[in-house]
């Protein structure tokens, strides 16, 4: 579909999931994969670089270890919220923006960020303010001690996508002025390891809505031509661009056709 031969691409989380599929469909397409992920992937990545999102020294560390440029990094690695809030926030939100922020200069002129984010995060306009003040911080330590200081009501997972949103949308025309692109893949439910954390933190009502309303929850490999697209030339003039995959679920809610789920 895409071809990608001899593109050296970032892929974060390939070790399951999205990533995986990720992987799977780039290496297919001709690039050279570097993982970084807590776990070795199952497909033969070029070069796979043990990384804790959570962890800024971890995140350092992994950085040392890419010396060469890239044509792209994929932000795909995330955590549900079943996990502690400090942690989904730290992998969902600080950790990502640190290692991208940290990989800019070694993107290729037209190279592209993708950040997997989530439509879990719809409601972004009713806390922009708040997440304006989160973005502002400029470090993960800082981030880390506002997020401290200013908890948040609700599922913390839908807020670190919220922010996760906002943030390649703040940060579009600032890549652009560096000759790079980012752009955000919103999937809804998806067929992966942690659908069933999905349907404990978000409850099951919600999530078998989705499936029984659209016949079915996404498949890996879908979200990840999204993401493939994105980070494609044939996206060369996308830039900022929250894009919905999940198979028109988000078009029920945001027209009133379909109440808005309470998470």
């Amino acid at each position: 579909m895409f071809d990608f031969t001899n593109k050296r691409i970032i892929v974060t989380g390939a070790a399951s999931g999205i990533g995986d599929a990720t992987a799977r469909q780039l290496l297919e397409a001709g690039a050279h994969v570097v993982s970084l992920d807590r776990n070795v992937p199952t497909v033969d990545v070029t070069e796979h670089i043990p990384v804790d999102l959570s962890d800024v020294e971890s995140i350092d560390s992994a950085v040392a270890q890419l010396n060469e440029t890239f044509d792209a990094l994929l932000n795909v690695a995330g955590v549900p919220g079943t996990a502690p809030v400090d942690t989904v926030m730290a992998v969902n939100v600080f950790g990502m923006r640190h290692l991208t922020e940290s990989l800019l200069g070694q993107l290729t002129p037209g190279g592209s960020v993708v950040v997997v984010s989530s439509t879990a995060g719809f409601g972004w306009q009713q806390r922009l303010e708040a997440i304006k003040e989160l973005l502002a911080t400029d470090s993960f330590d800082d981030a880390a001690a506002w997020f401290s200081q200013n908890p948040q009501a609700g599922n913390a997972y839908n807020f670190s996508k919220e922010c996760a949103t906002v943030y390649t949308m703040t940060m579009g025309v600032a890549l652009h002025d560096m000759g790079l692109r980012i752009n955000a893949v919103l999937p809804g439910p998806v067929r992966t390891p942690i659908l069933e954390d999905f349907r404990k933190s978000m409850g099951e009502d919600n999530i078998d809505g989705a499936e029984n309303l659209l016949g079915r929850h996404a498949d890996p490999e879908e979200i990840a031509s999204a993401i493939l697209f994105l980070a494609s030339p044939a996206a060369r003039w996308v830039n900022g661009h929250p894009m919905i995959v999940d198979g028109g679920l988000s078009g029920t809610y945001l027209t009133g056709l379909v109440p808005l789920p309470e998470i």
